[in-house]
């Protein structure tokens, strides 16, 4: 076998030379091309939380700073952010802070242990989404909630905790409507609603009168007594539940006061907490 020393020693040679013209293309390119980038945008995204929960609809807080400082949204529409922080970033920037709403997790569903039947011992996996998949975990109602934690384990701002009842209780002042939780209840029972949304269904079963309240002692029995107790238009019995239109017309607490199971509630803060439900049980004796 023979060997060509001229091609062996010339081929680092090309190879180095192909490197090096390569290597200028790109510095030159890169000197003439390169996009500047505002600076306003790192210290913006100093002022924001930080928490890159995506409850603004950007992948995290950077993406949330170039569209501040490109004047694409304001600041407001972070909804975890401080009033005195949206208020340094809307000064920083020149712009508006904008009105937003704090968005919060809800659940559709009130039917604890003390209130929802049980027909059998769920002894498999831990978890709500395989207690879904084995008979619904031994739960009377294949429409509430399983109360085995998921969304607690989900939330990633240790927002959720279950309370004694085995139903998930939401923090509002730690809750940053980032949505874990709606992706990870099995049953669809979570959404992401404005927390001066008072009126609320905490019901999501389809059933009418006694064969839901036997499942359920607080299951809406479909009597339809919130609807003729409201505004017009403004709750609406839809599949044997009442749908809330928060548009149509005032909302008042009186809806609420004639329902028999209490699945129609008036939350002031928290859901599923002693304060707020005292508060709703106060505003029925007074009405």
């Amino acid at each position: 076998m023979s060997f060509d020393l001229e091609t062996i020693f010339s081929a680092p040679g090309i190879m180095l030379g192909l490197g090096l013209f390569f290597g200028i293309v790109l510095a030159v390119a890169y000197r003439f091309l390169k996009v500047e980038e505002d600076p306003r945008i790192d210290d913006t995204e100093e002022l924001l939380p930080g928490t890159n929960c995506g409850a603004c609809g950007e992948p995290g807080c950077r993406a949330f700073s170039e569209k501040l400082v490109a004047g694409e949204v304001q600041p407001s529409k972070c909804t975890v952010a401080s009033p005195e922080a949206l208020e340094s970033i809307a000064e920083y920037l020149g712009v508006d802070a904008g009105e937003q709403v704090k968005q919060v997790a809800r659940l559709r569903c009130a039917g604890g242990r003390a209130e929802a039947a049980q027909i059998a011992e769920y002894q498999g996996f831990d978890g709500c989404r395989a207690a879904d998949v084995v008979s619904g975990g031994g739960k009377g109602c294949p429409w509430g909630c399983l109360g085995l934690a998921d969304c607690e384990i989900s939330c990633t701002f240790d927002a959720i905790k279950m309370n004694e009842d085995g139903l998930p209780k939401v923090d509002v002042d730690l809750c940053t409507a980032c949505g874990d939780c709606v992706e990870a209840c099995p049953r669809d029972l979570f959404e992401i609603r404005p927390l001066n949304e008072h009126l609320y269904v905490q019901c999501n079963s389809p059933l009418a009168g006694d064969d839901a309240v036997a499942l359920c002692s607080v299951a809406c029995d479909a009597c339809g007594r919130c609807s003729a107790d409201s505004a017009p238009g403004v709750v609406t019995m839809e599949n044997n539940l009442p749908v809330v239109h928060f548009q149509a017309g005032p909302l008042k607490p009186e809806a609420t006061f004639r329902c028999p199971t209490n699945a129609i509630v008036w939350l002031e803060g928290n859901q599923f907490e002693q304060d707020s439900q005292d508060q709703h049980k106060s505003l029925k004796r007074h009405a």
